[in-house]
């Protein structure tokens, strides 16, 4: 029986990976133009940190109000949501390239309409568009990657679509950085990602289907055209014969459940084999999610600035390092840290600013001389830092453009987002600790299991409805992540995702098999005789005979 735990390609399969694909280069084709996908995913999921900051200069109410911020970031992630079930749809319908293809259409359409907008609605409908091609392109992607690579390598090549998705989120914050003096920032910010979408819709016109699901669609001929080029000639008749056996058992449960699309749906969860996959599948999507990664991804600058960098420009630079390293405990003690040693209030430093300059939350508070910077922003006020030195006393004022503007007109910065620091940096430090510790485990591998563990006829069915539980759960963070700031602070925030870290860690014990190296026919094997962990098998009795 196969232990929990999830593999990742490791050394020796990569060394393999690479005499493979040298010896047949069709395969990297295959691999690359498929995974510029995922720098789609990486890019769109990641360049919204950077130009919200700037959205939010050009649209006041953007500025003014959080549920539009979080509206903006979220509408991505909704979109992704039904993208991913329709991309579930289209995949076992139509085909792995056609959905790529429309993918890459609604990337380029969504990236066109938030580059011209001029209101904050039509960024919210561009990121619907760009939404629907995220989602489909997030469960298509490692699909087709799967399916067109040999069982040896298999972890290694879907691997590369993970990689892919950490330099679109770096390629993300180059972009915005490049852009942060240029007329119109954000809009080139956003609609830089249409480049790339018409660059793999170019390629994916040259390249064939899925050979697996050529095969299921009794296209024999066409499938065994592809897998010779990419399996050894002593392979191809071995692999040939068992999609052979495995699409004859899949046509027989066809016969006996139906092959309407409702029939289709009662049969996949009725399947055992199904069932157990999703178990698999949905489990390290929403363990994924709950991990926090993605509120680093999009509000990573506003992160920093709660750290004690109130510059655009050195928040955005500082992103930039820490995306590229692409925990938590740590992360959320040096919040906590900084939250208790903020500066205190000076009530004289508001009276070098206008008449009813001070915040009138501070003025009507039971005990003012408890407050300092950090309650200032809790109370919706902004600090203006001491001259001399930022982490002395300050200001408290009302959180007006006529105020900040005043402050920064003395030389002294304003923070809204976040307070002087000393251990500000170290935050950073950890984030980017952070970052590492995530990308090369649960930063490629739900994506990994769920292109190879579900059977053939449902594999786009399960892994539609395993990437709509990641998007869902995505949603639920990314639009609460602000709202949680301001109720638990940012150190709460953070020790609340390492204990849904701690939960997820045990669910993936408990749920999820190993299928490194295994042929998808293996994995559909095991996971029909049952999977359990190690950890909970019986031992078997020993028992002694007495002569």
């Amino acid at each position: 029986m196969v232990e929990g735990g999830v593999g990742q390609a490791d050394k020796t399969e990569f060394t393999e990976c690479w005499k493979t694909t040298w010896r047949t280069p069709y395969i990297m084709k295959l691999a690359l133009s498929a995974g510029i996908g995922g720098l789609l995913f990486g890019y769109d999921t990641g360049v919204i940190s950077g130009a919200l900051l700037y959205i939010k200069q050009d649209f006041n109410v953007v500025d003014s109000e959080t549920w539009l911020q979080e509206t903006i970031v979220s509408m991505t992630v909704a979109g992704a949501i039904f993208g991913a079930g329709l991309g579930g749809w289209i995949n076992d319908r139509f085909g792995r390239r056609i959905s790529i293809l429309v993918a890459d259409v609604l990337f380029f359409v969504g990236s066109i309409v938030m580059a011209v907008a001029v209101a904050p609605w039509m960024i919210i409908l561009g990121r619907i568009f760009v939404g629907f091609g995220v989602g489909m392109v997030s469960m298509t992607a490692p699909l087709y990657i799967s399916e067109a690579s040999p069982a040896r390598i298999r972890g290694a090549l879907v691997s590369i679509n993970g990689l892919l998705i950490a330099v679109g989120q770096f390629l993300a914050y180059v972009i915005n950085l490049a852009f942060t003096r240029t007329p119109g920032t954000w809009r080139w910010m956003l609609g830089a990602a249409g480049l790339p979408a018409l660059v793999q819709f170019l390629l994916m016109l040259t390249l064939p289907e899925s050979p697996r699901w050529l095969y299921r669609q009794n296209k024999v001929e066409e499938a065994k055209t592809i897998l010779k080029k990419i399996y050894p000639a002593d392979e191809v008749y071995e692999v040939i014969n068992t999609l052979r056996i495995s699409v004859e058992a899949a046509k027989a449960e066809e016969h006996v459940i139906g092959d309407t699309a409702v029939q289709k749906l009662k049969g996949a969860f009725r399947n055992v084999v199904v069932q157990r996959g999703l178990y698999a599948g949905v489990t390290v999507q929403v363990a994924q999610q709950f991990s926090g990664i993605n509120t680093v991804m999009y509000y990573s600058p506003m992160i920093v600035q709660f750290a004690g960098f109130a510059s655009n420009k050195t928040a955005m630079t500082l992103l930039l390092v820490t995306s590229g390293l692409n925990a938590l405990g740590s992360v959320g003690y040096v919040f906590w840290h900084a939250a208790i040693l903020a500066p205190k209030i000076n009530p004289s430093e508001s009276t070098k600013f206008a008449a009813n300059a001070t915040c009138p939350s501070y003025m009507s508070a039971a005990n003012p001389a408890s407050w300092n910077c950090m309650s200032c922003l809790k109370a919706e006020c902004g600090f203006c830092a001491n001259k001399a030195n930022a982490r002395s006393p300050g200001a408290c004022l009302a959180a007006t453009t006529e105020l900040e503007e005043a402050c920064r007109a003395q030389g002294r910065t304003f923070f809204k987002d976040g307070c002087p620091s000393k251990v500000g940096f170290l935050a950073i430090v950890l984030l980017g600790m952070y970052i590492v510790s995530f990308s090369p485990g649960m930063g490629t591998a739900p994506w990994v299991v769920n292109s190879e563990i579900y059977p053939l006829r449902y594999r786009g069915f399960g892994g539609g409805l395993a990437a709509m539980s990641n998007w869902i759960s995505n949603l639920i963070v990314s639009e609460t992540f602000l709202t949680l700031t301001r109720s638990l602070g940012t150190a709460g925030t953070f020790l609340l995702f390492a204990g849904f870290c701690v939960i997820g860690l045990l669910c993936i014990h408990a749920f999820v098999p190993e299928t490194k190296g295994l042929p998808f026919e293996e994995v559909e094997k095991m996971l029909e005789t049952g999977f359990k962990p190690k950890s909970f098998r019986r031992k078997p009795q020993c028992s002694t005979t007495l002569a």
